[in-house]
């Protein structure tokens, strides 16, 4: 391990999903926020908005959509990284320019720019001992998270963070294994990597964590259906195309 104090945090952060009452003070949360706004970004254009989500009764209902998920509804701070292709647009069009309509590269500019802002802010939140937790499901449910969030065209939840300070235990659970480099870091060019060396590599990672007394192939096909297949992901990819009709050409467009 480094004596690095920044990688040592890196290297040691967990999700954590359980949290004391105890609230995020004042100063942390304005901490946390400047620091997502410092994180690197498209031209600098920072193309993402910030949804700090404080009422319970909001936060209760975000825990529902989001795959009900009670743990949200406790977390002392809430955060909605959407990507944002409207405020320049709104920008443009106020100036007299004639703006082209946002499009897919745009969109996934500014998921980009949100969830490298988030990212700041799990790193900053861990710098001042509170625990984080990414959530994906926020995607889910095109249509009541615009209503619950009053998110207008062109503006795309991309991640959510809960933060809070850690209930007992949380910090000593193992965290999961990570798969070895060759499998992530590829030298010059992409290289597939083979079915075998992938389970050994499952395996390596994860020797009495989720295979446990299962073997591969069994765990695999199970994974495959508790995630890939499972209904909140077939439900993610059905919400993530309704948000993306607005970025694609309507066939006019293409005459």
């Amino acid at each position: 391990m480094s004596e690095n104090a920044i990688l040592e945090s890196l290297y040691a952060r967990r999700s954590v999903r359980a949290f004391t009452q105890q609230q995020v003070s004042a100063q942390d949360r304005a901490a946390i926020l400047k620091a997502a706004m410092q994180a690197p970004t498209a031209g600098c254009q920072m193309l993402y908005t910030i949804i700090d989500v404080r009422e319970q009764p909001r936060k209760e209902q975000l825990a529902e959509l989001c795959d009900h998920q009670p743990f949200i509804a406790t977390a002392p701070l809430v955060l909605v990284f959407t990507a944002d292709c409207k405020r320049w647009l709104d920008a443009f069009a106020a100036a007299g320019c004639a703006p082209r309509r946002p499009g897919p590269g745009d969109l996934l500019l500014a998921v980009a720019d949100a969830c490298i802002a988030a990212q700041n802010a799990v790193v900053a939140a861990e710098s001042l001992g509170l625990g984080s937790c990414y959530i994906g499901d926020v995607l889910e449910r095109c249509e009541e998270m615009r209503a619950l969030l009053a998110l207008p065209r062109y503006v795309v939840p991309a991640a959510m963070l809960v933060i809070g300070h850690p209930a007992p235990g949380q910090l000593e659970r193992e965290k999961p294994g990570r798969f070895a480099e060759d499998v992530i870091v590829h030298e010059d060019v992409y290289r597939p990597v083979s079915a075998q060396r992938f389970a050994a590599a499952q395996a390596q990672r994860s020797p009495e964590g989720s295979l446990g007394k299962t073997d591969y192939d069994t765990w695999i096909r199970k994974f495959c259906e508790r995630k890939y297949n499972s209904d909140f992901s077939r439900e993610m990819s059905r919400s993530a195309e309704v948000y993306l009709r607005d970025f694609l050409p309507w066939p006019a467009d293409e005459q």
